[in-house]
């Protein structure tokens, strides 16, 4: 349906897309395994990252839509509004149970996921590796926060318990060894933004992924050949550049991008 959209659409400017959309879509129909082989088409990115964002103020849930906006004041949270579109619908079509988060923050994507089982009714084990303190990178700095403390009052806003922290950096032996000793149907990789980092997580993650499992790789589409949407980021150099030579090494199908989030499934 959404390949329909495209060819009828692609031609109009935004504003005439997002008119069409509102007289399109009344209900939630969309299924991710529908936009398969997407990935390969760069140059559509920005209308797949439309339909989301139209998703999201339309189709989404309200209470996801309030998750979303509590998270984007006080810098709770990162992310663009068409990413918990993009999270709702992964859950929706492929109902992963066993979860994995490297890179915490505050809590906005781990609190996401346990809201996100409670809704489609099915248990959820989530998992969240974490320095816990104002650790950066290369691009990237955090605030001097007690984390664990502002964690926990942020699952509590969504009544919501304490989640399963496990304190370190992801390629720390303790933590590598906590990743492996799993079978993960789902993993989020959002922590160091420094190539030789993420490229050893997600050799970890992938040994760790079962088959058909999904990994996410977030601040990875510097490298994509579409044209950047205004108020939208494509990225950082190392995870980009890791996540093209996953895409090169055929272990893993790239499902969708949406903005700087790539969805991979695992071959």
């Amino acid at each position: 349906m959404l390949n329909n959209f495209y060819r009828h659409f692609k031609k109009e400017s935004s504003a005439k897309i997002i008119q069409r959309c509102e007289r399109v879509f009344y209900d939630p129909f969309f299924e991710p395994v529908e936009l398969d082989g997407w990935a390969d088409k760069q140059h559509d990115m920005p209308y797949v990252y439309k339909w989301f964002t139209y998703y999201y103020h339309n189709l989404l849930p309200h209470i996801f839509r309030l998750h979303r906006q509590y998270f984007s004041t006080d810098n709770r949270g990162f992310g663009e509004d068409a990413f918990h579109a993009l999270w709702f619908l992964l859950f929706k079509k492929y109902k992963p149970a066993k979860i994995l988060e490297i890179g915490v923050y505050r809590g906005q994507t781990l609190s996401y996921f346990n809201l996100l089982g409670r809704y489609f009714n099915y248990a959820v084990d989530v998992h969240g590796i974490s320095p816990l303190d104002d650790s950066g990178d290369t691009y990237s700095g955090y605030k001097k926060i007690n984390y664990k403390e502002d964690i926990a009052l942020n699952f509590s806003r969504f009544n919501l318990g304490m989640p399963q922290l496990h304190k370190g950096y992801s390629n720390d032996r303790p933590m590598e060894d906590f990743t492996l000793s799993n079978t993960w149907d789902m993993i989020y990789i959002d922590g160091s933004h420094d190539y030789e980092i993420v490229k050893s997580d997600i050799e970890v993650c992938l040994a760790s992924l079962k088959k058909n499992g999904l990994l996410v790789l977030d601040d990875s589409s510097l490298y994509l050949d579409y044209v950047q949407m205004e108020g939208t980021f494509k990225g950082h150099p190392g995870p980009s550049k890791a996540s093209d030579e996953l895409k090169k090494s055929g272990r893993c199908a790239n499902l969708i991008n949406v903005g700087h989030n790539r969805v991979f499934i695992k071959l």
